[in-house]
């Protein structure tokens, strides 16, 4: 009874879909899951690699269902969850991950790449998390609900003004939505990863017109983890509910010291500011064929 207690929630059985199951923490979850005897709902706009991931979760006895679809396209959430219903025959877990990030002042963004990255981010989510909660409680029981936010929902960094502004506003609706959804049994946590080793920062810095790799160059070596780990925490999350999933104390409790006293991290940002002004810089100039300075 002590070991059970300890596991939380059997997931053994349970119907997880999983936006932005192609690559990153969406593939990394589904495998996850699968090994907790979850079965697994893929999508995705690259069916090729849903179909990899697909394999994995077969490979451990699960169940998979690939779906390629955009979920910035109107009606993706209702496509999604009738795919759920006609395969599995119903659906209890829901991961909200699809996403993508930008790195640009918020003055050099334009009002198009503005709206496209919410309409990702944050629209299709939250279209995806309020028809989910709505087929849960018209079939009377419970289930769980998450997105994929950030720690930058907590703070902001020079040129990523607009991504985080996305991820603030994940958590803000993941919050009141825990609430509004618990007396019918249904549980909504917000993700916040740190720096993960994916493709998401090469994307990004595509998307931006400026060079990345997996992860930024000044990033440290503590505060990068791989999507395994937040994947591992998802997992943990549906056996023993919360509000918020974590993988890194240090920047949880760091986002707590910041938004209780921002002068501290104003001097961060501060030295933050310079060191990418001389980045950009620097760029500029190999672009342009010009020394550095």
């Amino acid at each position: 009874m002590t070991t059970l207690m300890a596991m939380g929630k059997i997931l053994t059985g349970q119907i997880a879909i999983v936006t932005g199951a192609s690559s990153g923490i969406g593939a990394a979850t589904a495998v996850a899951l699968a090994r907790a005897g979850v079965d697994v709902l893929l999508a995705a706009r690259r069916e090729d690699r849903l179909a990899a991931v697909a394999r994995a979760v077969e490979s451990v006895g699960r169940r998979a269902c690939v779906v390629a679809v955009d979920v910035a396209q109107p009606g993706s959430e209702r496509l999604l969850l009738d795919a759920a219903e006609r395969h599995f025959g119903r659906f209890d877990v829901v991961f909200a991950n699809a996403g993508y990030g930008l790195e640009r002042d918020v003055h050099l963004t334009d009002e198009r790449d503005l709206r496209a990255l919410f309409e990702v981010n944050f629209f299709a989510s939250v279209a995806l998390l309020r028809e989910s909660a709505r087929r849960l409680r018209a079939a009377g029981r419970g289930g769980h609900l998450l997105m994929c936010s950030s720690c930058l929902s907590k703070f902001s960094l020079p040129g990523h003004g607009a991504y985080a502004a996305s991820k603030a506003a994940q958590e803000s609706i993941c919050r009141a939505m825990r609430f509004e959804l618990l007396p019918y049994g249904i549980e909504v946590a917000s993700v916040h990863p740190i720096t993960t080793t994916t493709e998401f920062f090469a994307e990004s810095a595509a998307r931006s017109g400026l060079r990345g790799g997996t992860v930024p160059e000044h990033a440290p070596r503590w505060a990068v983890q791989p999507p395994e780990r937040v994947a591992d925490a998802i997992v943990d999350c549906l056996r023993n509910p919360r509000s918020e999933v974590w993988t890194s104390e240090i920047v949880r409790l760091s986002a707590a010291l910041f938004n209780a006293c921002p002068w501290i991290f104003d001097l961060i940002l501060r030295r933050e500011a310079r060191r990418r002004a001389r980045q950009l810089a620097h760029e500029a100039a190999d672009a342009a064929g010009a020394p550095r300075h």
